[in-house]
């Protein structure tokens, strides 16, 4: 799963200032930042925010997308309002089959830069809140799906996306272990080697093989991660900068 991501503003303009390209930044910090709810320190995906993300039909500059990928055959906003919780994630190894991911599996492939992300650690009877980020300090690029869908009753185009998740790394499974869960999950990493690797089109079989030899674990020693303050509740702190800082629970540390 993955529920809870921490987005800066800086983490949207890797991809363009990766590839030198300062003008395509600019125009993203001027016309494009402004229509997010960025920067999120702490976003949960059931409060759908509105973000960037890369697509293959436009892999260089970035759009505003909404967190609950919106499927196109979706009729009215009752279904719409129904279904978007249930489409936060896509499960990896099941993206081409599944009814409400496939045609975006095919087709709407994007990326997601993010600081990091946030899973429960269950000790106790209790749930403890960790922040996962990358062990160079960079954005993390997270495979992701997207959708275009017209309102009908409105004539309004949404552009909604969903986080592809794969099988937890040994690091996850030491903090996933939600005993509700059948094993751990994370969101599906790319390595920067094989990000653009994601947004490639399917036209034979062999394209869509390539896609799925990338969903796999992100291997654990390019991760580091830590207990933080409560992400839920009353201790909760809001999406404040602080919300990703250390934590240290004495009952975790037996």
């Amino acid at each position: 799963m993955c529920y809870d991501i921490k987005a800066s503003k800086t983490a949207q303009l890797k991809r363009a200032l990766h590839r030198g390209d300062a003008e395509a930044a600019a125009e993203i910090r001027e016309s494009l930042l402004p229509q997010t709810d960025l920067p999120l320190f702490h976003a949960s995906g059931f409060s759908h925010p509105r973000m960037l993300i890369y697509t293959d039909q436009q892999p260089d500059f970035p759009c505003v997308a909404t967190w609950g990928l919106v499927p196109h055959w979706v009729r009215d906003h009752a279904q719409q309002q129904k279904l978007w919780n249930q489409t936060l994630n896509a499960r990896g190894e099941t993206v081409f089959e599944k009814p409400s991911f496939r045609t975006a599996a095919r087709n709407h492939r994007c990326l997601l830069y993010v600081d990091g992300f946030y899973e429960h650690h269950h000790h106790g009877g209790k749930a403890y809140p960790y922040f996962i980020y990358p062990a160079d300090g960079e954005p993390m690029a997270l495979a992701c799906l997207y959708s275009d869908w017209a309102n009908p009753e409105t004539g309004e185009i949404l552009t909604t996306f969903s986080i592809v998740t794969t099988e937890g790394n040994p690091m996850m499974a030491r903090i996933h272990n939600n005993p509700k869960l059948a094993g751990p999950r994370m969101p599906l990493i790319l390595p920067e080697n094989r990000v653009d690797q994601w947004l490639e089109p399917i036209r034979e079989p062999a394209d869509q093989q390539a896609i799925e030899g990338l969903i796999r674990s992100f291997p654990e020693e390019g991760l580091k991660a830590h207990t933080v303050g409560r992400l839920r509740g009353k201790a909760y702190t809001g999406n404040v900068p602080e919300v990703s800082d250390k934590v240290v629970y004495p009952e975790l540390e037996g």
